[in-house]
């Protein structure tokens, strides 16, 4: 019997590297498609807004989505904590009569807490700016690197609006890990029976030791709730 060539059982390298391209390319596109899904339900939901007709808009940062929400004419009310995004959103919105801004974060119980950054903020504020965080533990997260923010009780708040002005129309939620917990205490409170239209973007492969907590919410929420309804997938 011959023996075999030394190596030969050697993994060549050269398809490790193809099988890290393909990886990655595969994810590029699993991305692209959910922010196209994204952007067309979106565009679903502008469509149907009239004036009069009260929006959410939660982490609002620059104003991507809270800009095409006023132009529909509808109530906008927009909540962003840090100081760099707000400043910018303001100049965006100057003038919207149809537009509340607050410079707070939204949570379960008010008070402050410590607004944590991107570790490349300085760098690049506008990019950064994104991803600022009331939790710790986050991926490319500076916890060094954070600023007192005023938070307000949203339940609370939902339910003042709720009482005050009927059912809201439409609630975008990207708040960097916070939706996790305020999503529970929104279903506990039976909130998501006056909101026609919930998005939220969630963080698990931001917060990697809440994992399992977030697939719990999202079997909790698909048993309860359509996509069309309430929308986990938000980019």
């Amino acid at each position: 019997m011959s023996e075999a060539a030394p190596g030969a059982d050697a993994p060549d390298p050269r398809v490790a590297e193809l099988e890290a391209r393909l990886s990655k390319l595969k994810r590029r596109e699993q991305r692209n498609l959910r922010q196209a899904r994204a952007h067309g339900f979106l565009d679903g939901i502008l469509a149907l807004l009239r004036p009069g007709d009260v929006v959410i808009d939660c982490g609002a940062n620059v104003g991507d989505v809270s800009a095409r929400l006023a132009a529909t004419g509808a109530t906008v009310i927009a909540f962003e904590p840090d100081p760099y995004a707000i400043e910018k959103l303001s100049e965006r919105l100057a003038g919207c009569d149809n537009v509340t801004l607050h410079q707070q974060a939204v949570s379960t119980e008010a008070g402050t807490l410590k607004l944590m950054r991107a570790s490349n903020f300085d760098d690049n504020p506008k990019g950064g700016s994104v991803k600022s965080t009331l939790l710790s533990g986050g991926r490319g997260i500076s916890e060094e690197d954070s600023i007192e923010v005023e938070v307000i009780d949203f339940v609370a708040f939902l339910r003042d609006l709720v009482a005050k002005s009927g059912p809201i129309a439409f609630l975008k939620m990207d708040i960097e890990g916070a939706e996790l917990a305020l999503l529970r205490a929104m279903d506990e409170a039976g909130l998501f029976a006056d909101i026609r239209c919930l998005v939220a973007e969630t963080h698990e492969r931001k917060f990697k030791d809440l994992r399992s907590d977030y697939r719990a919410l999202r079997d909790t929420i698909s048993e309860k709730y359509s996509p069309q309804h309430v929308n986990l997938d938000w980019i």
